[in-house]
């Protein structure tokens, strides 16, 4: 790539990253480019990075985070404008969700151009390439027809944090406690609501899957703490307030009741 670019005068950097010791090497991987990315972009005072996604990539991620379970904002997939990850003040850029796999290798070809053959992306041992495979021997699959769909989805992510900005308006503050009464908020509303409620106390957003549980668990009128922050819910006003440190030995406990 260094050479295609210094062959058609085209400013370029070669970024060298060492991966961490491991499981899930993909995953590890993905995060150490990001990381090197957004530090080189940051260095370079620049305001966006572009990345290569296609709308194969879209489907396969779409489908390996069906199959896990994923909620709304995870079935929405990659998004055509976000933020490099650790880097939430650097744009990053997707043009090409668009675009078929085949029709950019077509384009390459026509320019006389050899890409860069990834060996990992036929690699069976890891769950995109078996994917990649499966859906390549899957015809009445439609690629496009599942990556736009990850698109309305994320239309529809957009929908329910927008509710829950809404919904949040509703939060009363008592001194250093929260109080909001959820009444009939759907649940996929609730969930955002709740998670800045936790942000809000000073704590970090954490999993969609732990929110759910702490939801369920609020709604069935207990009492029960996440990320730092205490939650009761044995009233219609729910209370939310910083959780005390727990006593050397003690556990942290999801409780029902008083």
């Amino acid at each position: 790539m260094a050479t295609l670019c210094a062959q058609r005068g085209i400013f370029h950097t070669t970024l060298t990253v060492d991966l961490p010791k491991g499981p899930a090497l993909q995953e590890r991987a993905r995060a150490v480019r990001y990381a090197a990315l957004g530090e080189w972009a940051e260095a370079q005072g620049l305001k966006a990075v572009a990345a290569a996604h296609h709308a194969d990539d879209q489907a396969e991620t779409l489908l390996m985070r069906l199959n896990r379970g994923a909620g709304a904002r995870g079935l929405a997939a990659m998004r055509a404008v976000a933020a490099v990850p650790g880097y939430p003040g650097l744009v990053l850029l997707r043009p090409l969700l668009g675009w078929r796999r085949g029709d950019l290798a077509q384009i390459v070809a026509d320019a006389g151009v050899n890409p860069v053959d990834d060996p990992s992306n036929r690699d069976a041992r890891f769950e995109r390439a078996r994917l990649r495979q499966d859906l390549a021997g899957t015809p009445w699959l439609d690629v496009a027809a599942i990556a736009a769909s990850a698109s309305h989805l994320a239309d529809a992510d957009l929908a329910i944090d927008w509710a829950a900005g809404r919904a949040l308006d509703a939060v009363s503050l008592d001194g250093k406690t929260l109080r909001w009464a959820p009444d009939q908020t759907p649940r996929a509303i609730a969930l955002r609501v709740l998670e800045r409620i936790i942000v809000r106390l000073g704590g970090s957003a954490p999993r969609g899957s732990a929110v759910a549980r702490w939801h369920d668990l609020l709604a069935a009128g207990g009492v029960a703490t996440l990320a730092g922050v205490r939650g009761d819910g044995r009233e219609p006003l729910w209370q939310f307030g910083a959780a005390p440190a727990p006593r050397s030995g003690q556990k942290v406990c999801p409780k029902k009741g008083p």
